[in-house]
């Protein structure tokens, strides 16, 4: 009876540890094992919400309300502000200032139904991580090229909390999934039949955990990492706009010699995820990039 009780108490180490452990690779392609690792669980419960530390939060109307609060803000303060067009427009415009603050990613800037919801529901749910042999062999089939064979996932259910977002009786799922390549060696995502392959392997997965989860999607969108690329501007299709290791954190971000935000550019700040402390919607680069660019106006 005590080796049985030890054993159990084993296997939830186990799904403790490859819990925690997912926040440690989420945006990386490393496994648990990778030095540095260990700093990207800390980015991601070093935050707080109303006071408490490592708690996640939802934002009514979807994320675009936080820009669109940003922007109002920004227009109160007598900002003009134009979308769906890049710095160097398409047609020629050319839009001039003294003073310019890049979001994008370094590169970028540089080189141009459900039951209904309990408590349960309102955490992310670890999917396909019990064991850290298991995220390391997922990390692993990316590295050799190709999309992990059962993928690390990360399901958020939004809806949970913000109605405002879904029909009545309907949810939306949020899956973060580890890991996949931007250019698979066994396909690409150009193909309509990887993507969904890849798609119904994700979907498969879940259902050993929530049986009839599949069939219960009447749709869905999906974001592959050249997708990411093309539809938001993440190089690489990182949602930190660059690697958060060990040699590119810090004084390091995002090159030696640039972490100041300021940029060899006169007048060019980097004041995004690529710029330290790195990717997370915490406002901090912004905010750091945003008392440089005033420094630097005093100063002349």
């Amino acid at each position: 009876m005590p080796l049985r009780y030890a054993s159990k108490a084993e296997n939830y180490t186990d799904v403790l540890k490859a819990t925690l452990a997912t926040d440690a690779v989420i945006g990386s392609t490393a496994s648990t094992h990778t030095p540095g690792s260990g700093y990207v669980l800390l980015h991601h419960v070093m935050g707080e919400t109303d006071g408490d530390r490592g708690i996640w939060s939802y934002v009514e109307g979807g994320m675009g309300s936080v820009s669109s609060a940003i922007g109002n803000a920004a227009r109160e303060g007598g900002a003009t502000i134009v979308t769906n067009a890049e710095v160097l427009l398409a047609d020629g415009t050319q839009v001039h200032s003294s003073v310019v603050l890049s979001n994008a990613t370094p590169y970028k800037t540089f080189m141009l139904s459900h039951p209904d919801a309990g408590p349960q529901h309102m955490g992310t749910i670890h999917i396909g991580s019990e064991r850290m042999e298991e995220i390391d062999s997922a990390c692993q089939d990316a590295v050799n090229g190709s999309p992990s064979r059962r993928p690390i996932i990360e399901m958020t259910i939004p809806s949970v909390l913000d109605k405002t977002i879904s029909p009545p009786g309907k949810h939306v799922i949020n899956l973060f999934i580890q890991y996949t390549p931007y250019k698979p060696i066994d396909g690409s995502w150009e193909d309509p039949a990887y993507r969904e392959s890849f798609a119904q392997r994700c979907f498969t997965l879940i259902n050993e955990y929530a049986p009839g989860f599949s069939s219960s999607v009447i749709g869905y969108d999906m974001l592959a990492p050249p997708d990411l690329e093309r539809v938001i501007g993440l190089t690489g299709g990182n949602i930190f706009h660059g690697a958060m290791g060990l040699d590119s954190l810090f004084l390091m971000r995002p090159v030696k010699g640039w972490s100041n935000y300021r940029t060899p550019l006169r007048g060019l700040y980097l004041c995004g995820s690529g710029a330290h402390p790195g990717g997370g919607v915490m406002g901090a680069p912004g905010r750091n990039a945003a008392r440089v660019v005033i420094q630097d106006i005093k100063s002349h």
